[in-house]
């Protein structure tokens, strides 16, 4: 059974920097495209970035030049940095898998979701 953990989320304040970690088990992660979605209330999610099985890392607009995604294999975790954090990063924020070596952006393209963690960034 498949199993992705986020922990990490928090309240932090603008300008500062959190970072999420997912914990995959169930799966040899490196088979599959790894990522992190967003969802603040009464909004879809949004994909934040994406990382492949080779590492390459991707990222949705709202991440560039401020989120990085890495991965270690080994310890099936993937991790989500957050810098220069911004009131409207607020959201609940979810990893997933998915088994491809294309770049998915889209939630539909995923087939697995952890419950995601909450982070709250305050003005």
């Amino acid at each position: 059974q498949v199993q992705l953990v986020e922990s990490g989320g928090g309240l932090v304040q603008a300008g500062g920097s959190v970072r999420l970690s997912c914990a995959a088990s169930g799966l040899t992660i490196s088979n599959y495209v790894m990522g992190w979605f967003r969802q603040a209330p009464g909004t879809q999610r949004e994909f934040v970035g994406g990382i492949t099985s080779g590492g390459t890392a991707y990222y949705g607009h709202s991440a560039k030049g401020r989120f990085t995604i890495s991965r270690d294999n080994a310890k099936s975790t993937v991790l989500l940095q957050m810098n220069s954090l911004k009131p409207e990063d607020t959201a609940v924020y979810y990893c997933a898998a998915e088994p491809t070596f294309s770049f998915p952006t889209t939630a539909a393209d995923w087939d697995y979701w952890g419950q995601g963690t909450q982070v709250t960034v305050s003005a």
